[in-house]
C-alpha cells in the first residue's frame, strides 16, 4: 500500500497554519492543519459524556467544555509556533443552546441536539403553525432536535430560570464569549437551530415570537469568513503563538464532516456515521424547495447543505453489541458481509427518535420478524440493515432533488470500527461507496473552511480513499423490496403513533 502523503511533519508543514477544535458527542478533539489542509504535529483529545436520562434527557456542563477547549490549546499552541499560527477554526455538534446571564455565566446545562425532552412541544407547535410554511423558509423541520421546541419547553417547565435568562447562545459563542470577551454565531450553526430564516440569512421573527423571545436575545450572524477578533490582549500572555490569529465563527460538526470528506459540490453525497449519521450534498445558494423529509441549512451568501440525518448509527450498534451475546471476530464481520437472508429481522433503529425523514420525535425502536430460531448474529445484522435502510430512505428525496450527485463519500468512526457497513450501505443505495479514511473528517473541514479565507490560493492536499465498496445488483433488488417493508411498518406504527 502506497504511504499517505496527507500526514506532514510539523517542521515541514506549509504556513500559515490553522488550529482546529471540533466538540463531539464523545469527545473534543484539535489538530494543527498547514495551509493544504494537511494535519501537522500531534492531535490532541479530551474524552467527554453527555448527561443522559431515560426521560429524554441529553445535556452537557459547558464550563467543563471550556476547560477542555483550553486544555487542547495549550496542547497545541506552543511557543515556538509563533508567527504560523493564523487562525483558530471550531465546530461542535449542532442545535445546542445555553441560557446566559448579562455576565455571560451559564444559567442552563448546554442542551444538546439529542435530547428530546421537548416532544410535547413540538406535537403544540404542530397545531398553532404551518409546518410546510416553516420548513420552506427555515430548512427545517419542527422536531425536538431544534430550538423553537426546546425554547417552548423551557418557558413552560422553569419559568423562572427563562426569565433570567438574558441571552440565548450556542456552545460554540459560549467558548468565544469566555476565550474572546466577544461572540457571535457561525451561519451553519445559526441554520441548523431552526429559527434562522435560509433565504436572507437573518433572524426569523416569526419564530422567535412563537419562542418568546426577541432578536436582541441573540448573536449576530457571521459567515465563515467573518472572523472574529478578541475583545482585548487577554489571550496573548497565555498563548502568544496565537497573538494576530484570526479565530473563525462555529460552524455546525456536519458541515465540517461533509468539507472535510470532500463532498464540496452538488455531484458527491457525503455520508457520515458516528454516534449519528447523515447523508448531505452542497448545493448553490439557496435552494428553491426543500424535500419534505430532509433539511437545508444555509452555509454562507454563496452555499446550502442539502441533506437529511439518522439519530442512530454508531448508538444503535453499540446497543446490540452490548446488549446481544455476539461471537468474536472475525466471525462477526463475516455474517455481515455474507448473502442477505429473509431471515434477518427487520429493525426499525430508532433507539433515540427520528429526524429524516419522517421527525418523529418520540419514536422508538422496532423489531418484526424475531423467531425462537433467531441468533443474536442474525438481530445484530437486522440493526445494520435497519440503518442502512434509514440512509437509504433519505436518499431518495436527496437524489431527487441533486440528480447528479451519484458519488459518495463515507466517513466517520463507525465506518473504521464496522467497515462491513460500507459493503451494506453500497448494496442497499445501490451506489458505489467510498471511504475516506483520514482521521477526524471534520476537524479537517473546518480548517479547510479557515483556510478559503486565510491560504485561498493554495492547493489543498485530498483525503486519502480506502477500497471502493461496489453495490452487488441482487442484493440492492433485494434491499428495495425490504424498503418497502420498512416503510410499509414505519406507516402502520410509527406514522399513525405520532
Amino acid at each position: 500500500m502506497a504511504r499517505s502523503i496527507f500526514q506532514i511533519e510539523l517542521a515541514k508543514a506549509t504556513d500559515p497554519l490553522v488550529l482546529a477544535i471540533d466538540i463531539g458527542s464523545t469527545a473534543s478533539r484539535g489538530s494543527l492543519y498547514d495551509a493544504h489542509g494537511r494535519p501537522a504535529g500531534q492531535r490532541v483529545k479530551v474524552a467527554h459524556t453527555f448527561t443522559a436520562r431515560a426521560d429524554g434527557t441529553s445535556t452537557i456542563d459547558p464550563d467543563r467544555v471550556l476547560a477542555e477547549v483550553i486544555e487542547i490549546i495549550d496542547g497545541l499552541a506552543t511557543k515556538d509556533l509563533k508567527g504560523r499560527l493564523k487562525g483558530v477554526a471550531l465546530d461542535t455538534f449542532a442545535s445546542s443552546l445555553i441560557g446566559i446571564d448579562r455576565q455571560g455565566m451559564a444559567l442552563t446545562p448546554c442542551y444538546t441536539y439529542a435530547d428530546a425532552r421537548s416532544g410535547q412541544q413540538v406535537d403544540e407547535l404542530r397545531k398553532l403553525v404551518d409546518e410546510d410554511a416553516i420548513h420552506e423558509r427555515t430548512g427545517v423541520r419542527l422536531h425536538a432536535s431544534y430550538l423553537p421546541a426546546r425554547l417552548r419547553w423551557l418557558s413552560s417547565t422553569d419559568p423562572r430560570t427563562f426569565d433570567k435568562v438574558d441571552r440565548w447562545i450556542s456552545l460554540g459563542e459560549y467558548l468565544h464569549l469566555h476565550l474572546l470577551g466577544r461572540t457571535a454565531v457561525g451561519t451553519s450553526a445559526a441554520s441548523w437551530s431552526g429559527l434562522l430564516d435560509r433565504r436572507t440569512g437573518q433572524w426569523d421573527p416569526e419564530m422567535l415570537d412563537l419562542c418568546g423571545i426577541g432578536a436582541a436575545q441573540l448573536s449576530a450572524v457571521r459567515d465563515p469568513d467573518q472572523p472574529l477578533e478578541a475583545a482585548d490582549n487577554r489571550l496573548d500572555a497565555r498563548w502568544p503563538a496565537l497573538r494576530g490569529a484570526r479565530w473563525f465563527p462555529t460552524i455546525a460538526d456536519g458541515l465540517g464532516a461533509s468539507v472535510g470528506a470532500g463532498a464540496t459540490d452538488n455531484r458527491t453525497i457525503g455520508a457520515s456515521a458516528a454516534t449519528s449519521g447523515a447523508l448531505r450534498v452542497m448545493v448553490s445558494g439557496p435552494l428553491e424547495q426543500v424535500p419534505t423529509g430532509l433539511w437545508c441549512y444555509r452555509v454562507d451568501r454563496r452555499r446550502s447543505l442539502l441533506g437529511g440525518a439518522v439519530n442512530d448509527v454508531g448508538r444503535a450498534l453499540s446497543w446490540a453489541a452490548n446488549t446481544l451475546a455476539l461471537p468474536p471476530e472475525p466471525a462477526l464481520g463475516r455474517a455481515l458481509l455474507a448473502e442477505p437472508s429473509e431471515q434477518t429481522p427487520l429493525v426499525l433503529p430508532f433507539f433515540s427518535g427520528e429526524r429524516s425523514t419522517g421527525w418523529a420525535s418520540h419514536a422508538t425502536a422496532l423489531m418484526t420478524g424475531v423467531h425462537a430460531t433467531t441468533d443474536p448474529v442474525a438481530l445484530y445484522r437486522g440493526v445494520v440493515e435497519g440503518v442502512g435502510l434509514s440512509y437509504r430512505r433519505i436518499a431518495v428525496q436527496l437524489v431527487a432533488h441533486a440528480p447528479g450527485a451519484v458519488r459518495i463519500l463515507a466517513q466517520g468512526r463507525v465506518t473504521q470500527d464496522r467497515p462491513e457497513l460500507l459493503q451494506i450501505l453500497a448494496d442497499v443505495m445501490g451506489r458505489p461507496v467510498a471511504p475516506v479514511t483520514i482521521k477526524r473528517a471534520t476537524l479537517h473541514g473546518s480548517a479547510l473552511l479557515a483556510l478559503e479565507m486565510l491560504a485561498p490560493g493554495v492547493e489543498r492536499t485530498p483525503p486519502d480513499l480506502g477500497p471502493i465498496a461496489e453495490p452487488h445488483p441482487r442484493r440492492t433488488a433485494y434491499y428495495s423490496e425490504r424498503l418497502a417493508q420498512f416503510s410499509e411498518l414505519y406507516d402502520k406504527v410509527i406514522a399513525e403513533r405520532w
